[in-house]
């Protein structure tokens, strides 16, 4: 199967942690995206986080940097260093120099720097592959397991902004074909530049008791991940999940759930019920969406709900598989 491996098998790659330290306040867990680093004597903690990027083939670089970025903020930190690990399928200067001028420029707009890194050719490759790295720090780690029963559901823009993006860019002939219009398509590409939730963390962070950005397999799979982090159990109105209108159309066009595939550009937060009227007004002010979707549940009597999602009229147990993979498997297929 491509994409993320499932609970179980992570777990194996999870329970590989290596020598204890005291140090580590958050290690690796089945739906933490960071890692968290008590600086002894600073007052800070240090927040670092790695992911790789292969299949947007159009905007590697600067979905990379965006990707590694946003799990650093959605952990309640300011993302300020990377390092930058990349596989080339070959050594095509153009190709080269395409890609990190993306992973330049995105890092530049962030503020962060490019402290270092590997580059090589591995021919085994089709395309490039970055390995982002991201470190930042901060006074108040916030993790995915935060939530507690009665917190409010939160999601700044709305689903597969990053999935509209690249289906408007790297499938742009497969959605005119099946009728979406040029201008819907232009549009829905410019979704690239905003894929980041550096700022949407920014505005919600002092309030939240959990933040986690949905990345592959959308807003379904990090419901899921912060549910079983959180050992708790959400109920969210699958109606109430905000879908823009050149999302619906590029997801209709090839058969894709726009919950259920890669959703970087929004942040999922749980927030106190008191609080969620000044999250909003936090997320207005930066020029942002935000859109109450769902409740944290109490498990009084029912324990069996545990790391469950009722999303809709469907329950939720396992994350789904990311529905962008079928399309690029069905095209590697055919060439």
């Amino acid at each position: 199967m491509t994409g993320k491996l499932g609970p179980d098998a992570l777990a194996t790659a999870l329970a590989a942690t290596g020598a204890a330290d005291p140090a580590v306040t958050q290690g690796p867990a089945y739906g933490e995206d960071a890692a968290a680093i008590d600086l002894a004597g600073a007052g800070e903690t240090l927040v670092v986080a790695a992911d790789p990027l292969s299949l947007a083939a159009e905007s590697v670089g600067t979905l990379a940097v965006h990707v590694a970025c946003n799990d650093v903020a959605a952990s309640g930190a300011d993302p300020r260093w990377l390092t930058h690990t990349l596989f080339l399928p070959d050594d095509d200067p153009e190709r080269l120099r395409t890609v990190v001028d993306q992973v330049d420029a995105t890092a530049r707009d962030l503020g962060c720097a490019v402290v270092g890194g590997h580059t090589e050719v591995l021919d085994a490759l089709d395309r490039p592959l970055c390995s982002m790295t991201a470190l930042g720090t901060t006074d108040r780690f916030v993790s995915s397991g935060g939530a507690k029963p009665g917190d409010r559901l939160l999601l700044t823009k709305g689903a597969a902004v990053e999935a509209t993006a690249i289906l408007a860019t790297d499938f742009r002939e497969e959605c005119r074909e099946a009728g979406v219009p040029a201008a819907t398509l232009d549009a829905a590409a410019e979704f690239l530049e905003e894929v980041s939730v550096v700022p949407d963390a920014a505005a919600v962070r002092d309030a939240a008791t959990a933040l986690h950005d949905p990345t592959e397999g959308g807003v379904a799979t990090a419901l899921v991940e912060m549910a079983t982090a959180s050992e708790a159990a959400f109920a969210v109105e699958r109606d109430a999940v905000p879908v823009r209108p050149e999302t619906r159309a590029c997801c209709d066009a090839l058969g894709v759930d726009p919950l259920a595939t890669f959703g970087s550009g929004a942040l999922l937060a749980a927030v106190p019920p008191e609080r969620v009227g000044d999250v909003l007004g936090a997320l207005d002010a930066a020029g942002i969406e935000g859109a109450e979707i769902g409740v944290v549940e109490s498990m009084e009597g029912d324990e069996g709900k545990r790391g469950t999602v009722r999303l809709g009229d469907e329950t939720l147990a396992e994350p789904p598989q990311d529905e962008l993979y079928p399309l690029w498997e069905a095209r590697e297929a055919e060439e």
